[in-house]
């Protein structure tokens, strides 16, 4: 490959897309934090002032999960997030599109199509839901090809080595090369910009970028700034309960998918308590399932676990950081099914290690140049071994014969310090991209070299599917247990995870179906929906296991398991009327009743069914006191891996939530101002000035003021 075009200023690279491109640009971005957010910003504005021309070039912009730093809704909101933005995103920017989308006044010459929205918020935004694009993740390199992409710009880091420039892709090596490598194969121009943000993570193996694969390379001082940390989330009961009922089904040497959020805090926090507390786990377990454990995993994790996650979130860190992800896989079928069958014991290299190789065929018992290349790749002999022009084996000046088939050979060669000690190349994560608070990447930046070399970001394509070194991927993959979360589950086993019956779409379909069928396809996986019995309704509290709905994102023959905070149904190669009695029994107990019904007249449910007595005391209530002894413990705690927010915050947030939750139901909004008039409570005078009700002289202020003590 031809040296890229090293370009100093963000300008400049503008500048040479806009001449180097002929005509309408059609830009590829990642997702996420992938995006190089200044390049975007200025190569947006200079096609936005075309606006005014004749005819002025188009822009079309295809990515996913734009990010951008909160805002709230209400002036407390604002008034409460403008430190807390300032403290925690600093000088990252947000996009130009993005806000011009969200206002209404994205230019008629420029269109934004993203295949996974930022949850829930472009619901009722008609350019951004008539842009969406409905593909799997798997797909999205080949679909940006269909689209015509002709630039692909992506933030990456950068190390000095001798001299010359290495590149990474760091959080985003997901789509970026499949989509290179289809385009050459078909001829298609694609100019491809790698934009230097040295706050990315460089992060080795499959990430790091062949030399010349960029065209351009910017390394702008500008095209620097924070990464995207969003705050973990507090994880609340039912969070817990359903991370300590998913805990319960990884098995130890087993592969793990968890994703972003509360509930995958939640599920990592579970498997630390089963790891290193067990009698404590075990004791939770017991009080959170009255109606027994059968079935369920409870051991610690003597063989540990491998993470193949297609996002790469801070609970899989935590979880590599306590040994708990430490199951090494490696990059050879034969090799990887001997290390599974127990035949190269804790990765310690033998001579039985090279009859084990020869017996699995993978080498011959006379070593080829390829053969000794794989052996020394792997760390299964040392790297002074080489083989002489007579085909013999030389070890540092020893001769040894090469005739590997031969007991007396092999151990000749163990003598002559020909072997490894130890399997080296071994990776105990496969993602696609990361996203996690500030430390997070922090954590990443200063990880000693020898842990990152055990997480290789990589392509979507490789983790999210079977197809393509399927042999290699069901020996890694072994016990493998793909957890995602959903939004309603229909009690014939369907799920709703991206989209509302309306069409409207909540977020996109990401690679949940990819692991659902994945975990159908590996023989001993299972996919695992993951959802809480209820959701909080402007007219009241609504089930999320429901008769039917309109629209389903996992259809019901690909039904698995499904957890909520009332426990686990295995709904995998059930009839229907078992699977519909199994989905009742984890529904909250008010809905069980209405729920019976819908089922009973389409004929799912016998006419004489009941729900059974230990099922129906699936209520909130119930649940806290179960898992009272441990709620906000060291083992549970509100925050396990910590919190950007202070303990001010903290309160502040709590208070302005039930605040917000009593202004969408009006009885609990008029009982609250009731209470809140009555009393003589006051918030702190700091809290008061965060919000802007320090100075309450209209009515308007004086109640909120009022309202906000209340709920402190």
């Amino acid at each position: 490959m031809a040296s890229p075009l090293v370009i100093p200023t963000l300008a400049q690279a503008v500048e040479h897309v806009l001449t180097a491109i002929e005509g309408d640009i059609v830009l590829g971005l990642p997702l996420g934090i992938g995006k190089p957010n200044p390049f975007v910003n200025l190569l947006y504005r200079r096609i936005k002032a075309m606006g005014s021309d004749a005819r002025p070039r188009r822009l079309k912009i295809i990515t996913a999960l734009s990010l951008e730093k909160p805002e709230g809704k209400s002036e407390l909101e604002q008034n409460f997030l403008t430190p807390l933005v300032e403290r925690v995103f600093k000088d990252y920017p947000d996009f130009d599109y993005v806000k011009d989308l969200r206002a209404g006044v994205l230019p008629a010459h420029i269109e934004v199509s993203e295949f996974f929205l930022k949850t829930g918020d472009y619901l009722g935004n008609e350019r951004a839901q008539q842009a969406y694009i409905a593909t799997n993740y798997t797909f999205v390199a080949r679909d940006m090809g269909v689209l015509g992409v002709n630039v692909i710009a992506q933030a990456v880091a950068a190390r000095e080595e001798n001299g010359e420039l290495t590149l990474s892709l760091s959080s985003n090596p997901d789509v970026t090369f499949e989509l290179a490598e289809r385009q050459a194969a078909q001829g298609k121009p694609l100019l491809k910009v790698g934009v230097v943000n040295r706050q990315m993570p460089f992060m080795p193996n499959h990430a790091v970028a062949p030399a010349g694969f960029f065209d351009v390379v910017v390394t702008d001082a500008e095209a620097t700034h924070i990464l995207f940390a969003p705050p973990n989330n507090k994880v609340g009961t039912a969070d817990y309960a359903i991370g300590l009922h998913a805990a319960s089904l990884v098995a130890d040497g087993g592969t793990l998918q968890i994703g972003i959020g509360a509930l995958g805090d939640a599920i990592a926090q579970a498997l630390v308590v089963r790891d290193k507390d067990n009698a404590e786990y075990r004791r939770i377990m017991a009080a959170l399932s009255p109606n027994g454990l059968q079935g369920r995993e409870l051991g610690g994790f003597e063989q540990g676990l491998y993470a193949c996650s297609e996002m790469f979130v801070n609970g899989i860190l935590k979880l590599i950081e306590a040994g708990i992800v430490r199951r090494e896989v490696f990059d050879d079928a034969a090799l990887q099914r001997l290390v599974n069958e127990g035949r190269v014991p804790n990765l310690a290299v033998s001579a039985d290690t090279l009859a084990a190789l020869i017996d699995a065929g993978r080498i011959s018992a006379t070593l080829s140049a390829d053969d000794l290349a794989f052996l020394q790749r792997f760390g299964v002999l040392g790297n002074k071994v080489r083989l002489t022009q007579d085909g013999a084996l030389d070890v540092a000046g020893t001769r040894v014969a090469n005739r590997l088939g031969d007991p007396a050979v092999r151990a000749a060669l163990r003598d002559a310090g020909g072997l490894g000690t130890r399997l080296v190349g071994g990776v105990v994560l496969h993602g696609g991209f990361f996203l996690g608070p500030t430390d997070f990447y922090e954590h990443l930046r200063s990880m000693p070299p020898e842990m990152l070399a055990k997480i290789d970001m990589t392509r979507i394509d490789f983790i999210n599917q079977i197809q393509g070194q399927s042999r290699l991927k069901q020996a890694q993959r072994t016990q493998g247990r793909f957890m995602n979360t959903t939004m309603m589950v229909t009690l014939l086993g369907a799920a709703v995870s991206d989209g509302l019956e309306s069409g409207q779409v909540v977020s996109g379909v990401g690679g949940q179906y990819n692991f659902v069928a994945m975990a159908h396809a590996l023989p001993d996986a299972r996919s695992i929906l993951m959802l809480r019995s209820t959701y909080d309704h402007k007219e009241g509290v609504r089930s999320t296991l429901v008769w039917n709905y309109a629209y389903e994102t996992i259809p019901r023959h690909l039904r698995d398991v499904v957890i909520t905070e009332y426990g686990v149904a295995d709904l995998r190669a059930q009839p229907d009327g078992e699977v519909v009695k199994r989905l009742i029994a984890i529904a909250d107990s008010r809905f069980q009743g209405d729920l019976v019904a819908q089922a009973k007249a389409a004929g799912k449910l016998d006419a004489n069914y009941e729900v059974p007595e230990q099922h129906r005391q699936n209520l909130p209530e119930v649940l806290r006191a179960r898992l009272q002894p441990w709620n906000a413990s060291a083992l549970l705690p509100d925050f396990p891996f910590g919190t950007d927010l202070t303990a001010d915050e903290l309160r502040i947030v709590a208070a302005l939530r039930q605040m917000q939750h009593a202004s969408q139901h009006p009885a609990e909004l008029v009982a609250m101002l009731v209470k809140s008039l009555w009393t003589d409570r006051e918030a702190p005078p700091a809290y008061l000035q965060r919000l802007g009700l320090d100075d309450a002289t209209s009515l308007r202020k004086i109640v909120m003021r009022k309202l906000f003590a209340g709920n402190l």
